[in-house]
Order: C-alpha cells, then structure tokens, then sequence
C-alpha cells in the first residue's frame, strides 16, 4: 500500500509553527463531515530524520493523534523520505455548533465563529491536551469567565505537594515566561475550580493531543493566541465526550472512532453497541438496513480517528429537489439509502494536499 501512496505522492513542504485546520462549511443542509482539502490527499514526506511529534508540531496535531494515523511508524524516528499520514475529514461532535467544542475523547476542539454576513461560514479545529486520569476535565457546559494574557500560576497547594514528593518544588507564583505552564494566554472557565483553555510552555509543547495536565486544556502557543484573540468572554464553552462520531457528507455515512482514555476499558462488543446507536442518532432515528459491515468493523477495531464511510444513500431525485423536506416527510429514510458503498474518489495528483498555507518550501516531487 505504501509504495501506491509514494507513487501519487507530491512532496508537501514543511511551516515553521502550528496552524488552526480551517474548514469550510457543508454544503448540503444537514451533513456534519467537514473536510479541509476536498481535492487532496493528506499526506507528508520528512525532508530529514525526525519524530512524529516534530511533524504533529508543524501541522498542529496532537501527539496521540497523528500517532494513531501512523502506527506503523516509529513515533520517536520518522526517517527522511517516509510518508507520513495527516487526517483531512472530521465528523463534527453531536452537539449545537455554537461557540467552543471541546471533544476530549479526540483532543481536539472545534470553534464555530458566528456568521458573517456575505461570508461563507466555516469550523476551526485545534489540537489540545486533557486531563490525566486523576485529574479529569470535567463534561458539560460551561462558558468563558475572563481572558488573561501573560498570566501568573498560582499552583494550588495539592499541585505543589505531588512536585514536591517528586522532587520538584514549586514555587508559591510562576511568574509570566516561557517556563510559565499556562504559556501566555489563558481563557478561564466558568467552572468550579481553576479550569482554563491556556497554552503551554516549552518544556511541554510536546504533551499536546496527550492526558496530561491537571484538568486544564492546553494548546499550542500560536492555536491558543489566535483562539484568545476570537472568542469573546461569555462564549459558550461545551466539553463532551465522544469516542464513536457519525455524520452525513455528500449522501455518504462516515463512522469516526477514538481508543479508550487511559482509564476505559470498553470491550468491541461494547464499542459496536454504541456505534449503532450513534449511527442512529445520525440516521432519524435508524440503523441502515445494509451497511458496510466489514469497515465498521475495521474501524471499530483499528480506532485510528479517521472517518470512513459505511454507506451511501440515493441523492434526493431532481424533481423534488425544491421540496426535499416533504420527500423525507414522506418516506421513510430506509426506502433512500442504496446497500452498497462504493470507493471513494482518488484524487489526481494535482490535487494533492499542498501543505500548510504560510511558510511553506516545496523541493519538487518525485
């Protein structure tokens, strides 16, 4: 399969800092996949000996993320020339697109900028880290309390006992700088406790897409500037949890799955009984009678976190185009969909995903 992908492959050029994944909205009324390059291939090749974690750095993907992408791939030795995949299509979590979504199951967020009139509207997507398993972000919704920029940490005294027992005191304030773990923005919630949307300092720029922090989220420097400078206080802010994603794209069905946090155990069966009822959920209300069952499966079973369609339904006819919400009144969602899912369109290779869009430097293709 590799030497398939090296043959269609441009060389994608590499950014000098992380950037937000931009993707416009669906067109059609209803679908919930969003996809970032519609005409490329998300893929990579390393200029040089690197990690995985260099590249996540570079196209603003998390550590667990771009590692499941790759799993047959030394997470800590990329050698130059290897292909590298990077993730293109998101199936938006089930909730109001409004505001801030953080989906801790992924580490990822999403921000939906209000419309603009005359604009087309569109989703930002964010890598973060979460919580460790003794520190969990907590679920729900909440909103954006305050806005700080340079902030000072104030470890709380059970933070500055776990560092002291590690031999690593803390001191009473971590002034602002860039050994600061807030980094230098810092969006506080309106939750119980000190939870925050901050950046990160450099000595932990790599835990990003990780359960590592103390309940907080931490982002990238640049995501989480670019992040502060968009929301305003009182923004919505909802933090859910949802392994398994379902959504329409084109009258195709995609399946998103992501692996247990460390802490779940959940069995296959377990991951399949949710997935029919997120499929449903997609559905109004029901499970397509015949849906591709050997890639759910696979997708079940891999966990990678990237979206795969499972079914595809017949395209509403012409003729009651202008009427689609009496037709779907009408008949039943079951008497729509077609058994079979056919491949996926291969893009050609001047459609290839080029790469970030700012500090780029290309060197050809092969």
């Amino acid at each position: 399969m590799k030497s398939h992908l090296l043959l269609a492959l441009l060389v994608l050029g590499f950014a000098d800092s992380s950037y937000a994944a931009t993707f416009p909205w669906p067109e059609n009324p209803g679908d919930s996949v969003v996809v970032e390059h519609p005409d490329g291939f998300p893929l990579t090749r390393a200029e040089s000996d690197e990690t995985l974690l260099d590249i996540a750095r570079r196209f603003s993907l998390g550590q667990t993320e771009i590692v499941r992408l790759n799993q047959d791939l030394d997470r800590w030795l990329v050698k130059k020339d290897e292909v590298v995949r990077l993730p293109n299509r998101r199936v938006l979590p089930d909730t109001p697109h409004e505001g801030i979504v953080l989906n801790i199951a992924e580490y990822r967020m999403y921000f939906y900028p209000p419309a603009q009139p005359g604009m087309p509207r569109k989703v930002m997507s964010f890598a973060h880290g979460v919580g460790r398993q003794d520190w969990k972000t907590p679920l729900g919704l909440t909103k954006v309390a305050k806005k700080v920029k340079d902030p000072s940490w104030h470890p709380p005294e059970s933070i500055r006992r776990e560092h002291a027992a590690m031999g690593d005191p803390l001191p009473a304030v971590v002034p602002p700088g860039p050994h600061n773990p807030l980094g230098a923005y810092a969006l506080h919630l309106a939750l119980p406790g000190e939870y925050r949307i901050h950046g990160t300092d450099i000595d932990k720029i790599f835990g990003i897409g990780m359960q590592i922090t103390h309940g907080c989220v931490r982002m990238y420097p640049e995501d989480i500037e670019q992040l502060y400078n968009l929301v305003p206080v009182g923004t919505p802010v909802r933090i859910v949890q949802q392994q398994i994603k379902a959504g329409w794209l084109d009258n195709r069905l995609f399946i998103e799955v992501h692996p247990d946090l460390e802490g779940g155990e959940t069995t296959y069966n377990q991951r399949f009984e949710s997935a029919m009822t997120v499929i449903a959920n997609a559905n109004n209300g029901q499970v397509p009678p015949e849906f591709n069952k050997d890639v759910l499966k696979k997708a079940l079973t891999d966990q990678d976190g990237d979206p795969v369609a499972i079914y595809e339904r017949l395209p509403p006819m012409p003729e009651f185009e202008e009427d689609i919400g009496l037709k779907e009144a009408a008949a039943p969602a079951a008497v729509q969909k077609t058994p079979t899912v056919s491949p996926l369109p291969k893009p050609s290779s001047s459609g290839y995903y080029q790469g970030p869009p700012v500090a780029r430097k290309t060197s050809g293709s092969f």
